[in-house]
């Protein structure tokens, strides 16, 4: 994979990564956002709402993912990170969530965080899972029967932990 470029995300570029945005939800694979959720909603649940929100570019300005970061909880949880990620179809398997992720814990550490939980990894998602965990994740918990998978029904949702 060629050299990505990231810049927080933008309203416009949101709105070219709406489709993707859209298509993910709605596939209902992975997260658990209403798959009838608005443009703006979604723009304020991915963009506004988080801490800090990226997207991925390549050499030539396509969007080739994007992801939120946040605190995992508020107050005395608030040194904890959150990241959700999205790769745009075209660019699975390339190595960008890869990429997306290590830059999340860049930027994580530099706005102070001391770790990094994702709360509900879809258990039939192999390929992030996997991923995670070669990023040095743990699964630190699994929750039976979390998610209500479109093709698979329920499936667990794994707790995932890193240290920065």
């Amino acid at each position: 994979m060629a050299t990505l470029d990231f810049s927080p995300i933008s309203e416009n570029d949101f709105a070219a990564f709406w489709p993707t945005f859209q298509a993910v939800v709605v596939a209902q694979e992975t997260y658990a956002i209403d798959p009838n959720i608005s443009f703006d909603a979604a723009f304020q649940l991915w963009c506004e709402a988080p801490k800090a929100s990226w997207v991925a570019k390549d050499e030539n300005g396509q969007i080739l993912g994007a992801y939120y970061l946040k605190p995992n909880a508020a107050g005395p949880g608030d040194h904890i990170a959150n990241c959700g990620y999205i790769v745009s179809p075209a660019a699975r398997g390339k190595g960008v969530a890869r990429a997306m992720c290590e830059h999340s814990q860049q930027q994580a550490r530099e706005l102070g965080f001391q770790a990094m939980q994702y709360n509900a990894v879809v258990a039939t998602n192999e390929v992030a899972v996997a991923l995670w965990q070669k990023l040095g994740f743990h699964i630190v918990g699994t929750v039976p029967n979390a998610y209500r998978h479109a093709r698979f029904g329920l499936v667990d949702s794994h707790v995932m932990y890193k240290a920065l």
